[in-house]
């Protein structure tokens, strides 16, 4: 069987995450796309709009000095839903994190419209950054 077509887009979507192909991700991610970030630092929250999502992804790879990375174990989809199991990894300051993930998109007509992550450790990242 034939993995549904979402399943290219959004492990394409990762690769350009990877490289910061923010032209890739604009065909992926959906102009007015809501973003749910877990925590409770000061980049937890709900962003709104695919340049509020680059603007965390940019603060994000900052106060994790570069070193943020994503590694795609696998993807499901369909027409409206998707979810890629994932480890994110990330250091700081001399100290490293690693967490499994769910990440779960609401997608429409191929497009990202919604994202939120289902993670092991919802407070690894807090304690990272700060």
């Amino acid at each position: 069987m034939a993995a549904h077509p979402n399943v290219a887009r959004l492990t394409d979507g990762y690769a350009a995450f990877s490289v910061g192909d923010f032209v890739a991700l604009n065909d992926l991610f959906a102009d007015d796309l809501l973003w749910h970030e877990t925590g409770r630092s000061h980049l937890a929250g709900d962003y709104l709009g695919r340049d509020a999502v680059y603007e965390l992804f940019g603060k994000l790879l900052e106060v994790t000095e570069g070193s943020l990375h994503i590694d795609v174990h696998t993807i499901f989809a369909d027409d409206e839903h998707g979810v890629a199991l994932v480890t994110v990894m990330a250091s700081r300051g001399g100290k490293t994190i690693r967490v499994n993930d769910a990440h779960v998109f609401h997608l429409r007509e191929g497009k990202v419209v919604e994202f939120w992550n289902a993670t092991t450790d919802a407070y690894a990242l807090d304690e990272l950054i700060g």
